[in-house]
């Protein structure tokens, strides 16, 4: 099969597109054909070698690409809840072998039947970032319907699906984004929005339940002002795992009350994406794409990504959908 593979940690000139053979599935695992892959800031960490979290689990070669949606092609002896022909979409084996392939062999866990209502390169597109979303918010920040949540970067891949599913859940969501995305968001659901450019949010909000700092801004200054307006026993996410609290916040959030997370692993995953068909299936929430890009494009593809301020999910699209 073809695949893109990184034998050696660097820029994007380390992509290679190679001839390798077909992975095959354990007993507890799928193989899917796959149709479409997604790309996340995640995949330039670990091409450049990872971070202190990710370092230790990862071993060359490689190929990356952690959304993933195809047909399931051949299923392990012990997996019941899949048969070959399926539409499925998940998360495979982060941080090991992905989606920059023509096939991927995977836990069947970390899959689940594809929303009817998406195409592939739409599903492709929900994956990581939705179970980063979820779990950020609802596992960690334990948001329910009725609580208010001020969500930091709601236009991004990650912020725009917190808004949709908080807004699911019954929630009332305000988002931060740039002038330019200010309509997006509210187009997303969202019941207030604050241009962060012009606007200052401290100055705006108070007794809010949860913030999730789905935002790529690292500033633990900012993140005093996230404290300042969260309620007391409110809670406090972040997205940003390789930037940790410093003693001003933590002082902080200890005089308030307020408890503070990082999202260190995407959990429960089938729960969630079953959770993500419904609500995709019911047009409860929606997908926004960007650029599609061929398996000999991925390292075009990274260098556009990188550029930053990008609007929708950048996908990989292995095969055309017939």
């Amino acid at each position: 099969m073809k695949a893109v593979v990184i034998n050696e940690f660097g820029g994007t000139d380390v992509l290679k597109v190679e001839e390798v053979e077909n992975p095959v599935p354990a007993a507890d695992e799928i193989l899917v054909k796959v149709y479409a892959g997604g790309i996340n800031p995640v995949d330039r960490v670990v091409r450049e070698g990872g971070n202190a979290v990710l370092r230790p689990y990862l071993k060359l070669p490689l190929i990356l690409g952690w959304d993933a949606s195809g047909i399931v092609e051949e299923i392990g002896s012990k997996v019941t809840n899949f048969k070959k022909g399926d539409e499925v979409y998940g998360v495979p084996n982060f941080p090991g072998n992905g989606s920059y392939a023509e096939y991927v062999a995977a836990k069947a866990s970390q899959f689940a039947l594809k929303p009817q209502s998406l195409s592939f390169n739409e599903a492709a597109a929900v994956p990581l970032t939705g179970l980063v979303a979820a779990n950020s918010i609802f596992d960690l920040g334990k948001l329910k319907a009725g609580q208010r949540i001020f969500i930091q970067g709601a236009s991004g891949s990650v912020g725009n699906f917190a808004v949709q599913f908080a807004k699911a859940k019954g929630a009332y969501v305000i988002g931060s984004a740039s002038t330019n995305n200010l309509e997006f968001v509210k187009q997303l659901g969202a019941d207030e929005v604050i241009d962060y450019k012009t606007q200052h949010f401290e100055q705006l909000l108070q007794d809010i339940d949860v913030v999730f700092e789905a935002s790529s801004v690292r500033d633990n200054k900012e993140r005093l002002k996230s404290i300042r307006v969260l309620k007391k026993g409110g809670i406090f996410i972040s997205a940003n795992v390789d930037f940790p609290f410093n003693n001003a916040v933590e002082k902080a959030m200890e005089e308030k009350h307020v408890q503070g997370e990082f999202l260190a692993a995407q959990t429960n995953h089938l729960a969630w994406l079953n959770q993500f068909t419904q609500w995709f299936n019911e047009g409860r929430a929606k997908v926004t794409l960007g650029n599609v890009y061929a398996l000999e494009q991925v390292a075009e593809a990274h260098e556009e990504s990188e550029k930053g301020h990008v609007r929708g999910k950048f996908i990989v699209e292995v095969r055309k959908q017939s």
